[in-house]
């Protein structure tokens, strides 16, 4: 049986795309995308979903009284799909424990920094602020605590003298497109799972900062 995979975003879904790439040139066989959900009607990831014929759902946020309800909503529906695997695609939301604990160990999100440096927003900015010379981004596990779960897989890159936020974050982005659906192939292949806390990759637990991709 394949892993099912459910997709959450807010925006563009380039994410999204690349898991629709890898799937259609072989490199997901395990995975199957059941659904794809996004809290905006306008969010162009739907589109990407409806031409790639993966079904979609649009969930607005604001039709509910609190985030716990929404949440609850969310939940619901994923789960309609038995959901093997949700994939925070650049959904734009805080998720709350209860959810975050309902899918404990089978949630990841992809943040575009080093983790554990600068969780949040602002990523590529305070990457240059902090004078650093590399920058990147991380799949990882999610838990209750912001962008502090447990990391799975790490791409780098280096910063070059006149970088700006939004030329690191064009170059992050393309090393997000290729680590992003790895970690998920790991997962269905029954690689990657999440242990007592942590990430365990082939029966061993990984490093604070995951798997260090290196193109081949």
């Amino acid at each position: 049986m394949p892993c099912k995979l459910v997709i959450l975003l807010s925006g563009s879904g380039s994410n999204l795309q690349a898991f629709i790439d890898a799937s259609r040139d072989g490199l997901l066989p395990d995975v199957e995308i059941c659904a794809v959900i996004s809290n905006k009607a306008q969010a162009y990831g739907l589109e990407r979903a409806k031409q790639a014929g993966i079904a979609t759902v649009c969930i607005d946020h604001t039709q509910f009284a609190s985030r716990e309800a929404f949440d609850a909503e969310l939940q619901v529906c994923i789960d309609s799909y038995h959901a093997d695997l949700v994939v925070l695609a650049g959904f734009m939301r805080i998720l709350t424990p209860r959810f975050v604990r309902h899918y404990l160990g089978r949630l990841i999100n992809i943040h575009p920094s080093l983790l554990p440096k600068y969780p949040g927003l602002h990523t590529h900015q305070r990457a240059l602020d902090a004078g650093d010379c590399e920058a990147g981004a991380t799949v990882h596990f999610v838990t209750e605590e912001l962008d502090g779960g447990p990391a799975i897989v790490q791409a780098k890159i280096p910063v070059f003298p006149g970088d700006d936020a939004a030329a690191l974050a064009t170059r992050v982005l393309s090393k997000e497109h290729t680590i992003y659906p790895l970690a998920a192939r790991w997962f269905a292949e029954g690689r990657l799972v999440l242990q007592d806390s942590k990430a365990v990759f082939d029966e061993q637990v990984l490093p604070e900062n995951g798997i260090l991709f290196q193109q081949e």
